[in-house]
């Protein structure tokens, strides 16, 4: 028997959404504010989200465990297979001392922690973004800060924040993509729409960035190499949207800025060299201020064997993110299998969707073409390259296992949340009170795509979320259409900093465990912010000249 959801079980829409963010809230709480261990945490949303689904919203308990069994399942494939992969690719660097090889040639780019961080975590996180998504930029990015010598909040959290403008053109564009797919806009003039908000914001995110780690006046020191960086990378990422495609926007604008800025360092160095490894104001965020080490030189042949591994990660990752490499192993091995008591048994109704429409729940083991996978070859040929043995390998592959353990429990509880949420439906009670704002739906439409990706993870899945619900709204207001489904995806990337489960990839690849609350903290203002400075630039788009000439209709 389907059952249909319903959005406004009380009848009044402000009881309802006062219900319906419970889930979330409780979740957030006790990271945030009671410093529970986050699987304890995600555990007591997701049963929150149960009592919800089904004693307020009626879902049939059976339809909300099976949903919940669902998000477990995508919590380990493929967010948990890419977190534990490059953990694994980590250890076998650090345990033979290429680590420490590999930070030296960085320090000896620069030994000023501000540019390390505009190459690591902004530019080279970018570039992972574009490759791969789905969390890798992250636990790269936050792996190699962590080595360098950055604290724990600010490996953290600063990659978090550095992981938000590439965000709608991750994984070879597939956000925008699916956004077309599913809700039949235009492929090309909505992510020409996105190329024309977002730049203003790749520019603007390395100058946050700095400001956020090291405060106003040092982010003023280095302010001709932030412009360097966001400039190109703002750029380059226009050009790419509008004029060429959406799959590897990300990937250029990323590999231009790398570019740009190390070309740049090499005529060009701040006259003060900025040593703390600790976020500015924070003295209880895992580490202390340090000095930067002497540069060590080191013979050519071990700076190259230290990126080895990187390089044959990028390589892999960039291989397994292209279309045609994931539909021929989907080819070869990639079995569906619909969750039994849920596939087609949850229907949405108006006015989410124009008609009535039964929710698919498939699972697919996709195992070869997972990003993880890809990642996993790479350590196991980087590893052989850095004369481990194949016991090795294996052992250290379960050592691995054993240490990020509760960090895979705790991505699995949330994204059995996520789903939950959205499959009775809470989640779009939420996304219909930013819906109802009249005259301000810019704005609050924009948050509503901040929210999808705060909620699923996914800026992917905020648009397949809320995407139809966009374009019908921006219809009944005269707005375009393309605006407003952009904003989804443009106000989603500032999401991605605060979701649960991109900070537990932080927060295991730092090995800070247990501080999945500091993190949360720590980045919430400026997910918040930057999410409302994004929606106030929609606002003028929609309203203002001459931003209004930007839109594309």
């Amino acid at each position: 028997m389907v059952w249909q959801q319903v959005y406004d079980p009380f009848g009044n829409m402000f009881i309802s959404t006062l219900m319906g963010a419970i889930p979330v809230v409780v979740m957030l709480a006790c990271l945030g504010f009671f410093h529970i261990k986050a699987h304890i945490a995600a555990g007591l949303g997701l049963l929150s989200a149960f009592i919800i689904a089904v004693f307020v919203y009626g879902m049939p308990a059976s339809l909300a465990g099976n949903a919940a069994f669902l998000g477990g399942l995508t919590g380990l494939l493929p967010i948990g297979w890419i977190v534990l992969n490059i953990i694994f690719l980590h250890q076998l660097t650090e345990q033979n001392g290429s680590f420490k090889v590999l930070q030296d040639s960085i320090a000896g780019i620069t030994q000023d922690r501000r540019l390390q961080l505009l190459l690591i975590a902004f530019a080279f996180g970018a570039f992972f973004e574009g490759a791969a998504g789905f969390g890798t930029p992250v636990a790269v990015t936050a792996a190699i800060l962590i080595g360098l010598g950055f604290s724990p909040l600010a490996a953290s959290g600063l990659s978090l924040i550095a992981n938000t403008a590439p965000v709608a053109y991750g994984a070879l564009g597939t956000p925008v993509i699916t956004l077309a797919q599913v809700h039949g806009y235009d492929l090309h003039a909505v992510s020409s729409m996105i190329g024309r908000q977002l730049p203003f914001f790749s520019l603007l995110v390395p100058f946050w960035l700095i400001w956020a780690f090291a405060g106003r006046k040092a982010m003023m020191e280095i302010w001709p190499a932030i412009l360097v960086t966001g400039a190109s990378f703002a750029l380059s990422q226009f050009v790419v949207s509008n004029y060429i495609g959406v799959e590897l926007v990300d990937v250029i604008a990323a590999i231009v800025s790398m570019v740009a800025l190390v070309s740049f360092l090499r005529v060009w160095q701040p006259k003060k060299i900025w040593t703390s490894v600790s976020l500015k104001g924070h003295d209880k965020d895992g580490g202390e201020a340090k000095a930067p080490m002497p540069v060590v030189k080191h013979p050519i042949g071990d700076v190259i064997r230290a990126w080895t591994p990187w390089a044959i990660l990028t390589i892999f990752v960039f291989i397994w993110g292209l279309p045609e490499v994931k539909k021929y192993f989907n080819g070869i091995y990639a079995p569906k299998f619909p969750i039994e008591g849920l596939h087609n048994l949850v229907e949405k109704v108006p006015p989410v969707v124009p008609t009535p429409h039964k929710e698919a729940a498939i699972y697919t083991l996709n195992l070869l073409s997972a990003t993880g996978t890809g990642i996993l070859l790479a350590a196991i040929v980087g590893g052989l390259i850095m004369k481990y043995s194949p016991v090795a390998l294996v052992k250290s592959f379960f050592r691995t296992i054993w240490l990020v353990r509760y960090s895979l429990l705790t991505i699995v509880l949330m994204l059995a949340l996520g789903t939950l949420t959205r499959f009775s439906g809470t989640d779009t009670t939420l996304g219909l009170a930013f819906a109802n704002t009249g005259w301000m739906y810019p704005f609050f439409g924009t948050l509503m795509g901040w929210l999808g990706v705060a909620l699923t993870g996914s800026d992917t899945a905020s648009n397949v979320l809320f995407g139809g619900m966009q374009k019908v709204a921006a219809e009944q207001l005269g707005l375009s259409a393309n605006l407003m489904g952009a904003a989804n995806s443009s106000g989603g990337v500032m999401g991605k900093m605060i979701d649960a489960q991109s900070i537990v990839v932080a927060s295991t690849a730092t090995r800070w465990f247990n501080h999945e609350g500091d993190i949360l903290r720590y980045v919430f203002f400026h997910s918040v912010a930057l999410a409302c400075l994004v929606g106030i630039f929609v606002t003028m788009q929609a309203y203002v000249w001459p931003f209004t000439l930007m839109v594309v209709k």
